[in-house]
């Protein structure tokens, strides 16, 4: 009598099956198609004018090489592809040391070669099917999104958090001015945290000095899946939507070593129910909009919580103007250490201002500050094309508050950063 598969194998069969078969789609149509392609090489160096308790580096170098290929076969109109590669190198110790493709993004480290996107799009009349490692954004505000549950981030510096791509099926229904959106996740791709020996990572008073291990991360293996109805055009905008599955940003557990000389920490996943909306409503002088989601936890592994987000915005000539504010309700606390950043944010005024130049150039400020004072960042950015195929960029971080705040434990990590990118 054979054996039976476990649930997470079957998960496991169907994943490789699903990248096997855009494979194979990109492989059978390569003979008649229409290609385009984009890619970059971005350098970036960051320069940090204090050196933090647990790491005395104040300059780090980045490079980033990133190509994308669209395939849109020319017998099959309804199908199109995409994929991406990623390449990067760092002067920090931030990118893996292996030279490996990586399909995950479930390293503490950034992989040294990463498939960044690889997306069948299937379009039949009303219907849009994506299938494959992709992007996937909910939410209607700018600067926080409490419905985002599909969209994790790269949080090795906390303030300039890219997003990471998930690996799933992602139906989309029109119907006039209203589409259904689902989404199936079969395996969590989780935020990654700071790194515990370098200057994001900020422990409490209590663990100054102590030997700190990482203990790894602990990654759920059951899949996830949400639903969310948008509806756009008239004179309001707005959606509503529902997530099952875990939260992409950790907890962190410590336990001593058996000798009792060091913490080790370790990543864990809790499971997360969300209950979320957005609208959106035009009026004379602005644009009116709020997002909220509250936050359960079926196994009470986490806090219980709502997080909402009010702006205002007004484009006025050049300037779109983006003001609001960020609140947070907690209805059940269990006491974990969540790494939360959208938490954090929770409780401030926040704000972004963007000016076009010209169409070369651009300048934006953004910021937060808490309700109560005691912590604050302010981040601006000037963008400039020197060429055709050249652009510099120069931004700066200025973070300053208590210790005992979210925003202000990291006011040793103000910094200067100024990249050159050449795009092909």
């Amino acid at each position: 009598m054979s054996a039976v598969r476990p649930k997470s194998a079957w998960k496991t069969i169907l994943t490789r099956a699903a990248v096997a078969s855009v494979l194979l789609l990109w492989t059978s149509f390569a003979q008649a198609q229409a290609i385009s392609e984009r890619g970059f090489v971005d350098g970036r160096g960051v320069w940090f004018p204090q050196e933090a308790p647990n790491d005395t580096t104040r300059v780090i170098g980045d490079l980033l090489f990133r190509e994308e290929v669209f395939l849109k076969p020319t017998p099959t109109p309804w199908i199109q592809f995409a994929a991406g590669l990623d390449l990067r190198a760092n002067s920090h110790d931030q990118v893996e040391d292996r030279w490996r493709f990586d399909f995950s993004d479930r390293g503490t480290l950034r992989p040294r070669m990463a498939i960044r996107r690889l997306t069948a799009t299937i379009t039949a009349s009303k219907l849009t099917l994506d299938v494959g490692k992709q992007f996937i954004r909910w939410g209607r505000a700018d600067i926080l999104n409490p419905t985002d549950r599909f969209a994790p981030r790269d949080y090795l510096n906390v303030i300039d958090a890219d997003f990471l791509p998930v690996l799933g099926v992602r139906p989309v229904l029109r119907l006039g001015n209203d589409t259904i959106e689902a989404v199936w996740i079969p395996r969590l791709t989780p935020s990654r945290l700071p790194l515990f020996d370098q200057r994001w990572a900020v422990f409490p008073a209590a663990l100054q000095g102590v030997p700190i291990v990482d203990g790894g991360s602990v990654i759920p293996e059951r899949s996830q899946q949400g639903v969310r109805w948008n509806h756009t055009g008239g004179r309001i905008e707005g959606s509503l939507s529902f997530f099952d599955g875990f939260n992409h940003l950790a907890n962190i557990e410590g336990s001593l070593l058996p000798l009792g000389n060091g913490v080790k920490l370790t990543r864990t996943f809790p499971d997360l129910r969300s209950y979320g909306g957005d609208v959106g409503i035009p009026l004379p002088a602005f644009m009116l909009k709020g997002e909220a989601a509250y936050f359960t936890s079926p196994s009470s592994s986490s806090d219980e919580y709502v997080l909402y987000v009010i702006e205002i915005e007004r484009q006025i000539g050049e300037w779109l103007i983006d003001v609001g504010y960020a609140g947070e309700a907690v209805t059940k606390s269990t006491g974990t250490f969540p790494f939360a950043p959208d938490r954090g944010m929770a409780k401030s005024i926040i704000g972004r201002v963007s000016y076009t130049v010209d169409p070369r150039k651009t300048v934006a400020v953004e910021g937060a500050a808490h309700q109560n004072g005691k912590g604050f960042y302010v981040k601006g950015e000037f963008s400039d094309a020197i060429a055709a195929h050249w652009r510099v960029t120069v931004n700066g971080v200025g973070i300053s508050g208590d210790s005992e705040d979210f925003l202000g434990q990291f006011s040793h990590n103000s910094h200067l950063a100024a990249g050159l990118r050449f795009s092909f």
